[in-house]
């Protein structure tokens, strides 16, 4: 091993290298290291659990299993924390926090003395935030993610974090569902270590993770609690140890024709709007800009074959069992790039060369008998979102895919929360529900954009309705909703434009979202536009002056490869 590699990689400057390597060799040893693990390479192992972060309940084990494959190998582990985002217990919202992430990632790893990294995460924004870091640190990696829970029961019906849950509150909301049901459910959503059951953000990035290649071929479906999670841990740590001698970086795993296979996938598998952000951030990373022309195209030849929540009916631990992203990957393989390679070494074309001695196609389909013909997200263009919308297709009502309404309009979170369940709000079920001031710069871009159908509608069977807004949506909702217009009505873009009474036109036929005002009126409305009086000091203070919109995966401009600076 070289002088740069090891514990001698990367030494503090004192002025003195043989000093540096002295010093530092003699606080290692007051950790019980002996001269000869410290002769052998390092792995960094990121840990990030937390009090706060339900996902990411196993940690310890996995860090564990992660060491002992390491060991095996004949390399030093070295464990070592970074932020942990918990979805449901961060304010403003996880988004806000992913590109801090990423940056107490990318520049732990560059910091301390370590030859390759193993970066253990799961919750929705860890994950992104963990890619996003290793793609510009640009070490050997590999992504272990925690996996997905396992289902619970209520009343004889499989019940999984976070679709169930929109489910039951959705009934509550309505009064189909009493107060002390809805409590006794509370109890049975979640009932296992991991993140949410169903196809949300959390396992669409590790579905994409696997395809990229930056996490273990097989790896992205396995049960938090199933001892394969353990096996490919220990698996992921061997793997790092022979990325040392034999590297392969993120810069080589992670391409353009890597990242477009991954858009394939999400739009099979039906995943999280929050992957397309999250991805495009990770390849912003290294240059890497797939058009939103380009997305549509790829959703409109990729069907969707995963029957899963929130679309369909099954749970993760289901498409585990039937195949898993192995399955998937096979079925499109005709759409697909071929001579990418992963971590271990493997092309793709040759991975998916052997078939699968069994794919349960009651969860995935074959090619040619879909879920739906179509991928389930495309990206919307109009004169109220000049540089694009998201919209998920196949979690939505195809009867509102052409839709013209009027506008009710939510001036921001607190209006909305507000005014949505006032009996004396004007609004019937044919209206367009309107959210401004949610996108980046606003608000963070919470996930905001599955504004609750107003009780009065919800107690009269609505339910549901064209949604729109700058917000995201979490990976496990539903409904016909469009989400990140871009530029945000913070940053003045023409959502903040839109009044209440103004007529919208959706067609998901055309790929657009239009307000049906004259370009002169809503110029004259932006002149009177005044931006939003932002944070001081601190972190959301950096965050407001640098983070770009959804089509840039809302990174920070001086992260980007290209240094991108917002307008």
């Amino acid at each position: 091993m070289s002088e740069e590699h090891g514990i001698r990689g990367g030494l503090t400057n004192y002025g003195d290298k043989d000093f540096a390597e002295y010093l530092r060799s003699s606080f290692a040893r007051s950790m019980g290291l002996s001269k000869e693990m410290l002769r052998k390479p390092i792995v960094g192992i990121a840990e990030t659990g937390s009090g706060f972060n339900n996902c990411h309940r196993t940690m310890p084990e996995l860090v564990e299993a992660v060491s002992r494959g390491v060991l095996a190998a004949g390399a030093l582990p070295r464990p070592f924390p970074t932020t942990s985002l918990g979805e449901v217990f961060l304010n403003p919202t996880s988004m806000v926090y992913r590109n801090l992430m990423s940056m107490d990632t990318e520049e732990m790893v560059r910091a301390q003395p370590m030859d390759a990294v193993v970066l253990i995460g799961g919750c929705d924004k860890t994950v992104p935030a963990q890619l996003m870091g290793a793609a510009s640190a640009n070490i050997p990696t590999v992504q272990l993610v925690t996996g997905p829970m396992m289902t619970g029961r209520h009343r004889g019906e499989r019940l999984g974090a976070c679709t169930d849950c929109r489910q039951f509150w959705g009934k509550y909301r309505a009064g189909e569902v009493e107060r002390e049901e809805i409590d006794v459910v509370e109890g049975r959503l979640a009932t296992t270590a991991g993140t949410c059951a169903v196809m949300g953000t959390a396992s669409t990035m590790a579905c994409i993770a696997e395809t990229l290649g930056m996490s273990l071929p097989g790896s992205a479906a396995i049960p938090a609690v199933h001892s394969d999670r353990l096996v490919a841990a220990e698996f992921s740590g061997k793997t790092a140890v022979d990325l040392i001698t034999n590297p392969r970086l993120p810069s080589e795993i992670i391409t353009e024709k890597s990242v477009e296979n991954a858009f394939r996938v999400l739009m099979a598998v039906s995943g999280s709007t929050n992957a397309i952000v999250h991805l495009t951030a990770v390849a912003g990373r290294l240059g890497i800009r797939i058009p939103n022309a380009r997305l549509n195209q790829i959703s409109d030849e990729t069907p969707v074959l995963v029957d899963l929540k929130p679309v369909g009916d099954g749970y993760m631990e289901d498409f585990f069992a039937a195949g898993g992203v192995g399955a998937i990957l096979r079925e499109i393989r005709h759409l697909l790039h071929l001579d990418t390679v992963d971590v271990t070494g493997q092309v793709l074309g040759d991975r998916l060369e052997p078939e699968m001695d069994w794919v349960d196609r009651r969860v995935i389909r074959e090619f040619e008998k879909p879920v739906s013909d179509q991928g389930g997200l495309i990206s919307l263009k109009g004169n109220i979102a000049p540089d694009g919308a998201i919209f998920k297709r196949a979690a939505a009502t195809p009867a509102l895919f052409e839709t013209e309404g009027r506008a009710i309009v939510f001036e921001g979170l607190q209006d909305l929360a507000k005014r949505v369940d006032d009996p004396d709000l004007d609004i019937k079920a044919g209206d367009i529900m309107v959210l401004k001031g949610a996108g980046p710069i606003a608000a963070g871009m919470p996930e905001a954009g599955y504004l609750p159908i107003p009780k009065k509608l919800a107690r009269a069977g609505v339910k549901d309705m064209v949604r729109i807004s700058d917000a995201r949506m979490s990976g496990t909702a539903f409904g016909t909703i469009v989400l990140h217009i871009s530029p945000e009505a913070g940053a003045g873009g023409p959502l903040a434009a839109v009044r209440n009474g103004d007529r919208i036109r959706l067609s998901v036929k055309d790929k657009s979202i239009n307000l049906l005002v004259p370009d002169q009126q809503i110029a004259n409305r932006l002149g009177e536009f005044a931006p939003l009086e932002g944070h001081k000091r601190g972190y959301r203070a950096l965050y407001e002056r640098a983070v770009l919109q959804a089509p840039d995966g809302c990174d920070f401009d001086f992260l980007t490869q290209s240094g991108k600076t917002r307008k």
